[in-house]
């Protein structure tokens, strides 16, 4: 799941990724192009199997993404607004930042 927070005073979109899974033993991170593609630790929520992540992104732009489970397992969001080939045989997940969620 992701969730869009936008502000009316600032040029930036709170973002916050949310996934669910049974599948975790260890941790969950999202890798983002937004980070330099380096792994963040995503907290999870208590009393369930899912995992957040929120940050500030800035608006009028589109960002990569995926979730990485146990250092080893990628997932992408069923939720991703557009997913994208990442060069690797596989997608990436796409989140805009557009008011409008234009993703051309």
């Amino acid at each position: 799941m992701i969730n869009k927070r936008f502000f009316k005073t600032k040029d930036e979109v709170e973002v916050t990724f949310e996934l669910s899974t049974t599948q975790v033993r260890e941790s969950v991170s999202i890798v983002a192009d937004f980070s330099g593609w380096q792994p963040m630790a995503m907290k999870k929520v208590n009393k369930s199997n899912s995992y957040k992540f929120k940050t500030r992104l800035p608006k009028d732009n589109h960002f990569e993404f995926r979730y990485l489970i146990d250092g080893h397992l990628w997932v992408n969001d069923p939720n991703a607004d557009k997913y994208q080939s990442n060069g690797f045989g596989s997608d990436n997940g796409l989140v805009s930042t557009f008011h409008n969620l234009e993703l051309n």
